[in-house]
């Protein structure tokens, strides 16, 4: 029997029965034990987090920004230490988990940085109709916030939900995945030292049931990233208690190659997107269109490039292991349904995959309805087609019921062409780095999900708007009363003419 301790570091008078394993998917090896949090253990956490969020919601935002301004402080001295965490549990390079934790800092102080200027109380102006009423504004927070986050980003993805709830005055209740908990609790741990005076974060860590558990616990939004399919899940559990959620789900994003693009930048954005962290990450590149009359170079370059990469786990390895042990078969699955079809592999192939390490392929000549082309392959495969023009282009890139992210290289019609593409981002000439502009909403449409994180919007997503009307002096037009007379009516109805007719 296993007790859980709280982020405080205090004992939970509730005693965990259950344990679960967090293990280094490229070696299998034991990373870490944590307890499983049931319904009792989450819904006694949750409480403990109402009450400290009236403490926090009670500071002023400069009071917040200092605290979290510490919390900051404390995660750049020991970033080191959190990337090595990330490393053993994701399989991801150490690097690539520091560079994760930087662009993840960078959005902490910003919305420490900002909400009192997006959040706080504003002045409305009224208009002529009513000059005798003033009027104002504010964003207040919702209260206590639960965040599932995804293992891919085990840092970056959830710290979008999680620093912008804390700065706009929420409590947050933080559920980690499964495959990432050392992660969720370092993060916990370290807010705890920045703010030792209430549980403002809170960690529950668990399996499917967990988060679920926290669905239910009356919180009062849930923050959601991960797969489409959990998605839905997660609205479902929510809907009992009408607890609004915010899902960033599943892509299958796309990159558009245009005639006039610079076909080195290209590839190489190409590569990045599609097979940074082993493919695994809901906006990296999936589907490639290229104009017909650049196809056969940039291919060629695209395989050069990809030729030099490899997965491994060791220090020289580019791409680490697929950490999800059934992912594997997923990538499998969709490489041999494209080449059943009449799919070509320019790099790679079936054999690329192994038990835990893929390999990076690359798919030309990928019919359209092949699920390398229609389902989320989370994986470091690439499927690139031909096409006449960018207006194809653009059809097949909409014809998809997935809308998170995209890119478009092209020298004369980036912007209208990323203006076109369905989708919640879109980089003209880069791939990723909207995601690492905090001043951005990030989010999807379709089956990607709705509600956004980042920026102004990712602030007012985890507060309501306050509205409040004062009478400034005695109303010119009494309206609202019984008293109102019949000339009133008259004399509003000729300026309601006058105004709108």
């Amino acid at each position: 029997m296993t007790r859980a301790e709280d982020t405080q570091g205090a004992i939970v008078t509730a005693t965990v029965t259950k344990t679960f394993d967090s293990l280094n998917p490229a070696t299998g090896d034991l990373v870490g034990t944590h307890p499983v949090f049931d319904a009792e253990q989450v819904n006694d956490t949750v409480a403990r987090a109402r009450e400290a969020a009236s403490w926090w919601a009670g500071l002023s935002f400069a009071e917040r920004a200092e605290r979290l301004k510490i919390w900051r402080g404390i995660i750049a001295r020991r970033m080191a230490q959190l990337a090595e965490i990330s490393h053993a549990e994701t399989g991801k390079p150490t690097a690539d988990a520091q560079l994760e934790i930087v662009m993840m800092l960078d959005h902490l102080a910003w919305a420490a940085g900002n909400a009192r200027k997006v959040l706080g109380r504003k002045k409305v102006s009224t208009g002529l109709m009513a000059p005798d009423l003033g009027a104002s504004v504010e964003y207040l927070p919702l209260g206590v916030i639960g965040v599932i986050g995804p293992w891919n980003f085990p840092v970056f993805t959830p710290m979008g939900s999680i620093a912008y709830a804390l700065a706009a005055g929420n409590a947050v209740v933080f559920k980690p995945s499964e495959f990432t908990p050392g992660v969720g609790v370092w993060l916990v741990d370290a807010f705890a030292q920045a703010v030792p005076e209430h549980p403002v974060l809170q960690v529950v860590t668990g399996l499917g049931e967990t988060g679920a558990a926290l669905c239910s616990s009356g919180v009062d939004k849930i923050a959601f990233t991960g797969s489409t399919a959990t998605g839905k899940k997660v609205m479902r559990a929510c809907a009992d208690t009408l607890t609004p959620v915010l899902i960033e789900a599943g892509g299958k994003d796309v990159l558009l190659v245009d005639a006039d693009a610079d076909l080195d930048a290209a590839a190489e954005a190409a590569v990045w997107g599609g097979l940074s962290n082993a493919g695994q990450a809901c906006i990296g590149t999936e589907r490639v269109y290229v104009h017909e009359r650049v196809y056969d170079e940039f291919v060629g370059k695209l395989g050069d490039l990809v030729t030099n990469l490899r997965a491994g786990d060791d220090p020289e390895a580019q791409l680490g292991p697929m950490t999800m042990p059934s992912q594997p078969k997923v990538v499998a699955d969709h490489i041999a349904d494209a080449l059943s079809k009449g799919a070509r592999a320019l790099v790679g192939g079936i054999a690329a995959v192994g038990e835990r390490l893929v390999q990076p392929t690359v798919l030309v000549d990928v019919p359209e309805d092949s699920i390398a082309m229609t389902e989320e392959t989370f994986g470091p495969t690439l499927a690139v087609n031909k096409v006449r023009d960018m207006d194809e282009a653009i059809e097949r890139a909409n014809d998809s019921r997935y809308g998170l992210g995209a890119a478009v290289f092209s020298k004369g019609r980036g912007q209208e062409l990323a203006r076109r593409i369905r989708s919640g981002m879109t980089g003209v000439n880069l791939v990723y780095l909207f995601a690492a502009l905090p001043e951005l909403p990030f989010g999807g449409v379709g089956d990607s999900g709705f509600g956004r994180i980042h920026g102004p919007d990712g602030l007012r997503e985890f507060t309501y708007a306050k509205s409040i009307a004062h009478r400034r002096f005695p109303a010119l037009l009494p309206l609202t009363t019984f008293a109102r007379t019949a000339k009133i009516d008259k004399l509003m109805a000729t300026l309601t003419v006058l105004r709108h007719g």
